[in-house]
């Protein structure tokens, strides 16, 4: 999304005040908007318009306010600009490596996530050995922690990565929405009594087994056909 087309910030950037919006008036605001490239600048206009007719009431240091807001407005569109060329710039390098294809295959994973996901493991998942190893790596993996006769406890490993467990995470939710084998396996631990979070992490867990086999053999990402309907 680009952030540099935010209606309000762009309005901020010219019209801090209710006085000036309705001296203005919504026709000519809506036309400044949209030579700026505001979305929907329309009703961006008649709202703006509409709640400067509701204040009529001047305050103490209003000028010097205006001055501030505008100020601001103009360094966040900067910041959102500069966001916006970072993230073509990340995307860029993504797709110049030899796993782009495999990695963005996965539902749910995205460039983003998948750049991320690079970065968070260099790329190379010889380092890691198993998938079990980068699971447990990205904190998606319990570990036993038996104690005297008590077996069976599993528990988030202490020691993990953060930010490899939140793009699992993430991906996991996002390939919940668009993917139906990942809403079938989701629906089925949640039916189990698993919480939402705890279905999410098996999901998540049970991604990173994909996407290792993804990554070992340099294939992408197939759905399962349907199963064939019995006559």
């Amino acid at each position: 999304m680009d952030l540099t087309n935010a209606g309000p910030l762009t309005l901020l950037t010219g019209y801090q005040t209710p006085a000036a919006i309705r001296r203005i008036g919504a026709k000519r605001l809506e036309t400044w908007l949209r030579n700026r490239h505001a979305v929907r600048p329309d009703r961006l206009a008649e709202t703006a318009v509409q709640a400067a007719e509701r204040q009529h009431t001047s305050l103490p240091g209003e000028k010097l306010a205006a001055e501030l807001v505008h100020t601001l407005a103009k360094e966040v569109m900067l910041l959102n600009q500069q966001v916006t060329e970072l993230d073509k710039a990340i995307e860029a390098r993504f797709r110049d490596h030899h796993a782009f294809g495999v990695i963005n295959s996965m539902p749910g994973m995205g460039v983003i996530l998948g750049a991320e996901f690079l970065a968070a493991t260099g790329g190379d998942m010889t380092v890691f050995g198993t998938a079990v190893r980068l699971a447990g790596f990205g904190g998606v993996a319990p570990v036993p922690r038996d104690s005297g006769r008590i077996s069976g406890n599993l528990r988030r490993p202490q020691r993990y990565n953060r930010r490899l467990q939140r793009i699992f995470y993430t991906s996991a939710l996002f390939s919940i929405r668009h993917c139906d084998e990942s809403r079938q396996f989701y629906d089925r631990k949640r039916a189990e009594g698993k919480l939402h979070a705890q279905a999410v992490l098996a999901l998540a867990r049970r991604r990173v087994n994909v996407l290792w086999a993804l990554l070992r053999d340099g294939r992408c990402y197939q759905a399962a056909p349907p199963e064939p309907l019995v006559a």
